[in-house]
């Protein structure tokens, strides 16, 4: 039987763990960088969402020369000129925290009637020296008040194009069917299996 590639995932949120291991399945063998015995934030300095993705693959793959797959995310809302956008984590300051984050936005949206927005997520595949990224995104509306119980970010504020319920209404499952982490890692799964990247590597 042949030994599946070793991915690391260049996140530290659990959430997005559990997320990407959903829906990677089983086409590699997914390791954290907790394993890697790392014990730094990883950085994420840019000003755009391609930016801070590129950064967290490089600094994984430059200190611990391993294959791997970052993803940084980001709401984007219209009213808002695009906030919080690649601020999104930490939109209402430091530390993260996501209700607070959700908060902010809803304060900042008091009485806008145009309440679209877009989650947008790129991920960065590192392997060998060679950096490779993939972007996803969903168009939908900011919710009046959060809704929903799953999910984490700010899920619970916002409603997919199509749907009446958020994202924290949706299973993992549902969301993953649709959500713009999806659509970038199924661009990301394509490119694997139409290049036989492995093979070749």
């Amino acid at each position: 039987m042949i030994e599946k590639q070793r991915l690391y995932l260049a996140t530290q949120n659990q959430h997005k763990i559990e997320e990407i291991k959903d829906l990677l399945g089983d086409l590699f063998a997914i390791h954290t960088v907790f394993e890697l015995g790392l014990s730094v934030e990883i950085p994420e300095t840019g000003n755009t969402l391609q930016a801070n993705s590129m950064q967290k693959a490089a600094y994984i793959a430059e200190h611990f020369q391993v294959t791997c797959l970052s993803d940084d995310s980001g709401l984007e809302v219209k009213a808002l000129d695009g906030r919080p956008g690649v601020y999104s984590a930490r939109y209402a300051g430091e530390p993260k925290d996501d209700a607070a984050n959700v908060q902010k936005l809803l304060s900042e949206l008091e009485g806008v009637s145009d309440r679209s927005a877009r989650f947008v997520t790129v991920l960065t595949f590192h392997h060998q020296g060679q950096y490779f990224s993939f972007e996803g995104e969903i168009q939908g509306q900011i919710a009046s008040s959060p809704r929903g119980e799953h999910g984490f970010g700010y899920d619970p504020v916002f409603v997919p194009a199509g749907f009446d319920r958020t994202f924290a209404e949706m299973t993992m499952e549902e969301k993953n069917q649709m959500a713009h982490r999806a659509r970038a890692m199924q661009k990301f799964k394509s490119f694997i299996d139409e290049t036989g990247f492995f093979s070749d590597n």
